[in-house]
């Protein structure tokens, strides 16, 4: 598959660029930055790869390997071509902070550690596990989001913020899901096997919230900032407290798209 034939019906990447090009005509000073990570590039893929080499290149695997290896995951995976897209648009479709693509492309780390971690997880499914795992811990390091290669995670993902988002081995996540940071999608302990949550789509879960053990949150709910879930979750509920419990019931059908953490009084059960 070649480079001009994933994208010569892309609308993201004209778009993304022309932001870049008012971007570094209003600000000179970071011209030269916006032409490396950006401008000089023919693809979104092209750039991502630039970018996200750079961030995570230590002294034992250097940007140049990183960029190879980050290339070969987005020309052998579609999934991974359109999660992208579907990720930086809901950045930009949900939290009213982006008022560009290029904001969150250049800036937002909730979204590098999740492109990122889509790298890390198609090493990880191609039997390179100890490459996954090492790149697993130079995400931690780059962008405080600690994401095992083996978890599942769909399309159109809101990291917000990203700081001290944990999501362990064995978690799913379905698609249009937004977290916000101090997220744990953890274990409840020393246990092994299928041991992390399942998230089902449209969730919202809200800042500071945990997650843990084999549970499921069904999918158009919503979990409160700060709750302790221990327990399954219905589909479209709403929980809180600690440990959490059901509340009420979100009005939107797909809560994480709406980004509202407040309670619907008139919703309470």
């Amino acid at each position: 598959m070649t480079e001009h034939n994933h994208n010569e019906h892309d609308v993201l990447w004209p778009r993304l660029r022309g932001e870049v090009v008012s971007m570094a005509a209003s600000e000179p000073m970071l011209a030269g930055y916006l032409h490396d990570t950006v401008l000089k590039h023919r693809t979104l893929e092209a750039a991502i790869a630039y970018f996200l080499a750079g961030k995570l290149a230590s002294p034992y695997l250097t940007a140049l390997a990183f960029k190879d290896i980050i290339t070969e995951a987005l020309e052998s995976s579609g999934f991974i071509r359109e999660a992208v897209r579907r990720d930086l648009e809901a950045i930009v479709e949900r939290d009213p902070a982006a008022r560009s693509l290029a904001h969150p492309f250049l800036h937002y780390k909730g979204f590098h550690a999740l492109q990122s971690y889509r790298i890390a997880n198609w090493l990880w499914n191609n039997g390179r596990a100890p490459l996954a795992l090492y790149m697993q811990n130079r995400i931690s390091e780059a962008f405080d989001v600690d994401i095992h290669p083996a978890a599942r995670i769909g399309k159109g993902i809101l990291i917000d913020h990203g700081t001290s988002v944990v999501i362990g081995e064995t978690a799913v996540v379905g698609d249009n899901v937004s977290l916000l940071h101090e997220v744990t999608l953890g274990g409840t302990g020393k246990e092994s096997g299928n041991r992390h949550p399942k998230v089902g789509d449209g969730v919202l879960i809200g800042a500071g919230a945990k997650i843990l053990g084999n549970v499921r949150i069904g999918s158009g709910s919503k979990v409160a900032a700060g709750s302790v879930v221990l327990d399954e979750v219905p589909p479209h509920s709403t929980v809180a407290g600690v440990p959490a419990r059901v509340v009420g019931r979100p009005r939107a059908a797909s809560p994480a798209l709406q980004m509202d953490q407040t309670f619907e009084p008139d919703y309470y059960i």
